[in-house]
């Protein structure tokens, strides 16, 4: 249903940028959130764009990352370019409607990215 992708290694102040593609659903249509789950914490929702391109970020990030649709809506993907990476950056980025979707009873989650940004 959702599969991440652009996860890496990467030294504090560098950038990634992470893509989210989307089967059967179509993602222009949804509020679209990242989600970064660090070790030990819970999953947060860090970034979000509604069905009208309205976009919020938790403070941590703000100025930092843009969350964004891919403009050709056949190509079904949001991205989160993700720049001046710091340390506390680090966990994987799920992407996922906003609320979460629900199939047959719980939330469903991608695989995830996996980003660590190294001091």
């Amino acid at each position: 249903q959702l599969v991440e992708s652009g996860g890496g290694f990467v030294q504090a102040g560098e950038s990634l940028r992470l893509s989210c593609a989307a089967f059967k659903i179509r993602l222009w249509r949804v509020a679209v959130g990242w989600y970064r789950q660090a070790p030990g914490k819970q999953r947060e929702l860090v970034a979000k764009i509604t069905s009208d391109n309205c976009v919020d970020y938790v403070d941590s990030v703000r100025g930092r990352f843009t969350i964004s649709r891919e403009r050709d809506n056949a190509k079904n993907t949001v991205y989160l370019q993700m720049a001046d990476l710091k340390p506390e950056d680090s966990g994987v980025y799920y992407c996922n409607t906003v609320p979460p979707l629900v199939i047959r009873g719980d939330n469903y989650w991608g695989p995830g990215t996996q980003v660590t940004v190294s001091s």
